[in-house]
This record gives C-alpha cells, sequence and structure tokens, in this order.
C-alpha cells in the first residue's frame, strides 16, 4: 500500500528528530577511531526504523520501499551516515520475497526485536568483482547440510552482524546452461559459525565502513538455511540489488542535500572582501547546478521505488536512480568542498568526512561503468561489450 505524502513527512521529522540527538561531534570521533556506531544503531532498532519493511505479521512496521528510501535519505541529510546499517533494509528485498515462511518466522521477528541483525551480504569476491557469475565459492549438498568453501571481500558489517546473506556455487559454472544457473543463497548463523569455519579480518579503508573480508574453510550450513530453490540464487539476489540500488540512492539524495544546505549556509555567513562570497556567482552557480542534479536524481529514486513496489520491472530505473543520485551526491560534495575552501578540509565542519562518505557510490553497490554498460546493452539494444 503506497505511503501518503503527509506519512512520509512524518516519517522523515521522527528520523531527524532521533537523528539530532546524535551530534557531529559523534560521527567524527567514530570515524576518527574507525568505530562501528552501535549506540546509533540501536536507537534506529528501538525506534523499529530498520524493521520498516518487515511485515506487521512479523513484528515490523509493514512499510514499502519508499518509507524505506525516506529513512535512510533523512539519515543522510542529518550528516549521520546509514551504511552502519542500510543493508538490514536493503537485504529484505531477497527475504522477503524468496525466503520460506518457517525461516520468515525463524528469523524475522527476531530481526525486528533488535534480537538479531541481517546486516551481512557475501557476495564480492576477489577474483570475480562486478562478474557475479565468476564467483568460485561453493556451497556443496552433504546430507542435510551444505559445506561451504571459499572468500568474500568488502563484506561490511561481518563483525557486527548475526546473520549473512550468502551466494554460493552449487553447481559448477562449466556444468549448466547459463552461467547465472547454478548459484545458490543462504541465511549463514555467523555467530554460531565464527571459529568454526567461518574467519572474518576487517579490512581498513578511507571511510569507516566496517569492512571484511571474509573466509569459509569447510563451513556447514543447515539444508534448511537454503533461501528458495538451489540453483536459482542470482534470480533472487536480482530484487536484493534492485532495492539497495534504489536505497543508496536515496542515501545519495541525501548526502547532496547536506552538502547543498551547509555551502549555502557557509555561502551565506563567509565574508571576504567585505561581502558574503555566496554573492559571487562563482559561488552561486555551483550550488544551484548541485541543487538542480540533486532535485532530478531523487524524482528517480522516487520513480524506481514506485515500480519496485508494484512488483514491476525496475532494473533500468533502479540502475539510472543510483547512478544519478551518486553523480548528484558527488558534485554536490565538491561543490562543498570548494565553497568551504581551507575549511572543508578541517574535520570539525564534517565536510570532508561525507566528502569520503560518498565518494564510495560511484564505485559502489555497482560501477559506473556497469551501470553503464547495463542500460547501453538491455535498454538501448546496443551490441554486449564485455
Amino acid at each position: 500500500m503506497p505511503v501518503r505524502e503527509h506519512d512520509l513527512r512524518e516519517i522523515r521529522e521522527a528520523v531527524a528528530k532521533l537523528c539530532a540527538t546524535f551530534p557531529m561531534e559523534y560521527w567524527r570521533k567514530a570515524d576518527r577511531e574507525r568505530r562501528y556506531p552501535a549506540e546509533f544503531v540501536r536507537a534506529l532498532t528501538e525506534a523499529g526504523w530498520l524493521s520498516c519493511l518487515i511485515p506487521e505479521e512479523y513484528g515490523g512496521a509493514g512499510l514499502p520501499l519508499t518509507a524505506a528510501a525516506a529513512i535512510l535519505e533523512e539519515v543522510q541529510k542529518s550528516g549521520a551516515n546509514g551504511a552502519a546499517c542500510h543493508a538490514q533494509m536493503y537485504t529484505m528485498g531477497t527475504v522477503l520475497r524468496h525466503c520460506s515462511e518457517a525461516q520468515k518466522k525463524k528469523y524475522l521477528p527476531k530481526i525486528a526485536k533488535g534480537e538479531l541483525r541481517l546486516q551481512a551480504f557475501g557476495i564480492t569476491e576477489p577474483g570475480a568483482g562486478t562478474d557475479t557469475s565468476a564467483i568460485r565459492t561453493t556451497a556443496v549438498r552433504k546430507g542435510d547440510r551444505y559445506v561451504v568453501d571459499g572468500q568474500k571481500v568488502w563484506t561490511s558489517r561481518a563483525e557486527h552482524s548475526d546473520l549473512m546473506l550468502l551466494f554460493a556455487r552449487t553447481a559448477p559454472r562449466d556444468k549448466v546452461q547459463k552461467k547465472t544457473d547454478g548459484m545458490s543463497v543462504f541465511l549463514v548463523d555467523m555467530k554460531a559459525a565464527l571459529g568454526k569455519g567461518l574467519t572474518i579480518r576487517p579490512i581498513r579503508t578511507m571511510i569507516n565502513h566496517a569492512t571484511t573480508e571474509v573466509f569459509f574453510d569447510k563451513l556447514e550450513v543447515p539444508a534448511e538455511n537454503l533461501v528458495g530453490e538451489e540453483g536459482k540464487g542470482f534470480r533472487y539476489i536480482l530484487d536484493g540489488m534492485n532495492a539497495e540500488r534504489i536505497l543508496i540512492g536515496a542515501e545519495c539524495v541525501g548526502d547532496a542535500r547536506w552538502f547543498i544546505a551547509k555551502a549555502t549556509a557557509y555561502a551565506n555567513e563567509r565574508q571576504v572582501f567585505g561581502r558574503p562570497i555566496g554573492q559571487n556567482q562563482g559561488v552561486q552557480f555551483p550550488i544551484a547546478r548541485a541543487y538542480m542534479a540533486t532535485e532530478a536524481a531523487a524524482l528517480m529514486v522516487e520513480r524506481a521505488a514506485q515500480l519496485y513496489e508494484s512488483n514491476e520491472p525496475c532494473g533500468p530505473e533502479s540502475n539510472m536512480a543510483k547512478q544519478l543520485a551518486a553523480e548528484a551526491s558527488w558534485q554536490a560534495g565538491d561543490m562543498c568542498l570548494q565553497t568551504h575552501g581551507g575549511f572543508g578540509f578541517a574535520e570539525e565542519y564534517d565536510v570532508e568526512r561525507k566528502f569520503r562518505e560518498t565518494r564510495l557510490y560511484q564505485i559502489a553497490p555497482i560501477s559506473t561503468n556497469l551501470v553503464l554498460c547495463y542500460l547501453a546493452e538491455h535498454v538501448l539494444h546496443l551490441p554486449r561489450s564485455y
């Protein structure tokens, strides 16, 4: 059921009010120490925002994707970083549409209550990258269990998650008709698996993203944790990927709006040569251009979310929403840093932190080039380039 506009306003206002209780110093300190913002994640969980997509019968709010997008946009717009917890929303694209009723009853109520976190999505591998069909992590059926061997990389929040959605090959690539066949999705109990075939190794990056690589060495996963049918996993994760692109797009819109507000305020306050710098067109025009790009991207995010909610094909729209929003946030971030001049590099202004954080989305969850390739081939019907 669509969320009415006044309902979205109420959601936005409530999320903004919660975020305001976490001042910018909280985020500076977390970034400085590379610390997971556990208090913030707990507050969002207790307020019910991280379980917004979980149906009411499992303890959630049963809201549509547009509401989840509004929540994450407001988080970013406040100057916070929703990357600490956004996976609990976008993994629902796979879980709600493809998990069995038994799996939903087992996990969703505990996730909704905050007793369990589903924050890890194990898909990318060092040797595969965006060529998902080339993954080498295997899951071999042995009786009532699957034995998993392999490695994942850029698996964010693995150290802070109880459950992982794991993507693995259950049939060799050379034994299937299509290269996207023979891959399956599993729900992995990470706490039970740690030290028993599962190893997590942190990766220090330019942003505080709780990023890790994960190793599987004969990890046993109960067969009942298989999501849907064996070998059909690629189709299942597409639902998660489309949701992820839309929600990341909403986050980027939030980032862009934070940058624009920050730059506008500074341009009005900062005096040089006896006048506010915002009086100069050389400062005004980049802010105005960033504003236009952001508003256009926001419309595409809204359009993609509406299609997703209606169970209509939304691959092109989801990819365009993510890419246009990522470009808008980076344009706004670059503009904001330039507007602040040297002060933009100072930690206390928060611009440099947000500048680093929003740059990620030119690369993740899918790179610019792959979005362009997808549109060229599947929308414009140009020859496949890879």
